[in-house]
């Protein structure tokens, strides 16, 4: 708990330190820019606990999502089709610029966000070209539990 040594740098240092540091901003930017896409995916994920959505291109790589929760619903608000129909504005709102139009949704879960995530897909502008139910449905299930004795 001595006394703190002040270093000081030499002006060339500092020219070189400020220009690697601007270097570094811009190329950190330049990847951030994203380039417009015409046709993508919409994955809704709609379960008794939450909605959430999640927009991709063809390749599949995420352009963005959101979920009731993240917009601040909280408790079983979070599954009910106002806060999905919420979370597809916000979603639109975020890829207004570079998102797809025509989109083909692929909806998963029994909630009841999802009728109106799709309606209010169609309502934002979004060009449905297909709705596919991806909801994993159990063929056998696990083996069932013995019968009691008493």
């Amino acid at each position: 708990m001595g006394k703190k040594q002040v270093t000081t740098q030499s002006g060339d240092a500092a020219i070189k330190e400020a220009a690697a540091v601007e270097a570094n901003v811009a190329k950190s930017s330049s990847a951030k820019k994203s380039r417009r896409v015409q046709a993508g995916k919409v994955y809704v994920n709609a379960t008794y606990n939450n909605t959430v959505v999640t927009v991709t291109d063809e390749k599949g790589n995420v352009m963005a999502w959101a979920s009731a929760g993240s917009l601040g619903f909280a408790g079983p608000k979070k599954a009910t089709p106002f806060a999905s129909s919420k979370v597809i504005a916000a979603i639109a709102e975020k890829i207004q610029n570079t998102g797809p139009q025509d989109v083909a949704v692929i909806v998963k879960g029994i909630g009841s966000g999802r009728d109106s995530a799709i309606r209010s897909l169609i309502n934002h502008g979004f060009n449905v070209v297909s709705i596919k139910d991806a909801t994993p449905v159990p063929h056998n299930g696990p083996r069932p539990v013995k019968v009691r004795r008493v």
